[in-house]
């Protein structure tokens, strides 16, 4: 790819396909999901492996309680000269993995709109640190592996925690092995590109550090306020995703991050 750049001089980005063993470790990951049963009706819950999921949560609530709760809290008090950038960074090193899984998912559009937004920002954004692209309305259009694996058909599977990462259900949990194995970023053929590769793990750290602060009310609100932590994660999540994937119950929707208060407690009576 050959990207016009102010005096005359060129962005040149080569596509280094990726090696057959990770070809081979991610084909396995998406035919691993052959095992995955029926998709179940939009409000059922597929949690066979509950109490495995609630033994991951606790440690997941530990590892939050101890370290990434008091670190979003003191993120929230930096300026936003500094917050701003990192979650800036953070994304723009994601879009190269979500053109992949636009083109896979047959959004043309959607990869056109986020290719643009990739160069725009790394070269006039400088690497992603800004986001000129969004300033004149060229917005990501978000995509996974798991999301294309939903386009392909494959059933959501059984709902899951991961350990470190969270929820999420063995469709996205083999989407996510995917996206780490295959990592376009990292086979774009670019020594301008290396500040980026270097950061984008570092900065995708602590941009859920920063998300932690942001939204710091609503996850105490789930994790420590109501009556089932868990379950009331694995609804937010199942909700949440469905929706995202256009296979949700539409209404019934809730996103917990619209309003700090804006999650339902199962164990409450509801009006």
């Amino acid at each position: 790819m050959v990207v016009p750049r102010s005096g005359g001089r060129v962005l040149r980005i080569t596509l280094q396909l990726p090696t057959p063993r990770r070809w081979i470790v991610a084909a396995l990951a998406a035919l691993s999901l052959a095992a995955c049963g029926a998709a179940p009706p939009t409000e059922a819950i597929n949690d066979p492996w509950e109490a495995n999921n609630r033994a991951v949560h606790e440690f997941n609530k530990g590892l939050d309680q101890a370290l990434l709760r008091p670190a979003g809290r003191a993120s929230a008090h930096l300026p936003e000269v500094i917050r701003v950038p990192v979650t800036n960074f953070a994304a723009n090193a994601g879009l190269p993995s979500a053109i992949v899984n636009n083109v896979l998912q047959g959004d043309i559009g959607g990869a056109a709109t986020n290719i643009m937004r990739f160069v725009l920002n790394t070269t006039v954004g400088v690497l992603g640190l800004a986001d000129p692209a969004g300033a004149i309305g060229l917005y990501e259009v978000e995509a996974d592996f798991g999301g294309t694996l939903a386009r392909w058909g494959v059933p959501e599977g059984a709902y899951l925690e991961l350990p470190v990462l969270g929820p999420s259900t063995e469709r996205d949990a083999a989407g996510q092995l995917v996206d780490y194995v295959l990592d376009p970023l990292g086979r774009l053929d670019n020594p301008r590109l290396d500040p980026i590769r270097r950061g984008e793990w570092p900065a995708w750290a602590a941009g859920r550090v920063i998300d932690r602060g942001q939204f710091s009310d609503t996850v105490d609100s789930v994790l420590y306020e109501s009556a089932d932590s868990y379950a009331q994660a694995r609804l937010i999540y199942l909700q949440n995703r469905r929706f995202q994937l256009g296979q949700g119950a539409g209404d019934d929707h809730v996103d917990p991050y619209a309003d700090s208060t804006a999650y339902i407690d199962p164990y409450e009576d509801q009006p």
